[in-house]
């Protein structure tokens, strides 16, 4: 029997997903094993994302191994994942959705955003900051970097108030019992691919073992929406360390999509939402929606800032 190779960040989240992608392989008859490293975007943790300086911090290592031939796949979070692919590699699957909101966590049972208070509040996301200088600002945003035990470690120690997380990480790594206030989708939209595991590959690896591992994992209506929202991604060149955002949903077979661009202190916000049947053709309509209403101009402002 086949083995399978998978290539995962060594994080307890990304264990738990390598894992998860592994069961459905041997669901399909395939073992599987896991090769785990440890990525830029988890060594340099002195920094925000947006100042490491690379699009890819979380994948970079683990696409050369797909290249060396060290790993026959490689997971990742979809929302980690550069607005653009290099051409000799793939994506291949995309798992069912979880839940893909943002969740506020807090030793406060009765603690949310609306907390009276200049209450700390802890995070790692661009987006997230300027969605809370959006919405809510006299909170003030901490820089949160580490994997999800480590930021619960800084949260028990007073670093900050609570902290904003993805729900899925927090869900898939028992944390809910800290969760007292989920965001609603309509306020904190989320970043690209939030919620999915992406499974990558490298172009040469044998079409037939590549068509097992896409019908093993792959959910349809979820690569619907997130083929729309990285179209989206990718015609505005956006990324983590920028505060690009899209999430799309699929209502009687109708991709509706959401996407937009805040500045870094979430003064300025550039947003819409498109419907359709194609979700590239609906990603690059909304990109050129938002580049048409001044979205390039902002971004443009942004990365400026950043390379301050």
């Amino acid at each position: 029997m086949r083995k399978i190779k998978i290539g995962t960040r060594n994080s307890a989240l990304a264990i738990w997903q390598a894992n998860y992608i592994g069961s459905y392989l041997e669901k399909a008859g395939l073992n599987y094993e896991l090769v785990a490293i440890s990525t830029k975007g988890d060594q340099i943790l002195d920094r925000s994302l947006s100042k490491i300086g690379s699009k890819g911090v979380f994948t970079e290592e683990l696409e050369q191994m797909l290249r060396n031939g060290e790993i026959d796949i490689a997971q990742h979070s979809a929302k980690d994942l550069p607005s653009t692919l290099p051409e000799d590699l793939q994506l291949i699957a995309f798992t069912e959705r979880e839940k893909s909101h943002d969740v506020l966590l807090s030793l406060d049972p009765n603690f949310t955003l609306n907390t009276p208070g200049a209450h700390q509040i802890g995070t790692s996301s661009t987006r997230r900051r300027a969605f809370l200088g959006h919405h809510f600002p006299s909170l003030k945003p901490v820089e949160m970097r580490g994997n999800l035990q480590t930021r619960l470690e800084k949260l028990k120690n007073g670093d900050c108030d609570a902290m904003i997380l993805a729900y899925a990480g927090v869900y898939r790594m028992n944390m809910s019992a800290y969760i007292t206030e989920h965001l609603p989708l309509d306020q904190f939209i989320p970043a690209v691919g939030q919620g999915s595991v992406a499974i990558q590959c490298a172009k040469t690896l044998s079409t037939d073992l590549q068509n097992i591992i896409r019908s093993a994992c792959n959910h349809e209506m979820t690569e619907t929406c997130i083929l729309a929202e990285r179209e989206l991604l990718s015609k505005l060149d956006g990324g983590c360390s920028v505060p690009v955002y899209g999430h799309a949903h699929i209502e009687k077979d109708v991709v509706n999509l959401t996407g937009g661009v805040l500045s870094l202190d979430g003064q300025q916000k550039i947003e819409f939402s498109l419907v359709g049947k194609n979700p590239i053709e609906i990603g690059q309509k909304l990109a050129d929606q938002l580049i048409g209403a001044g979205a390039s101009d902002l971004l443009k402002e942004i990365r400026r800032q950043i390379a301050l």
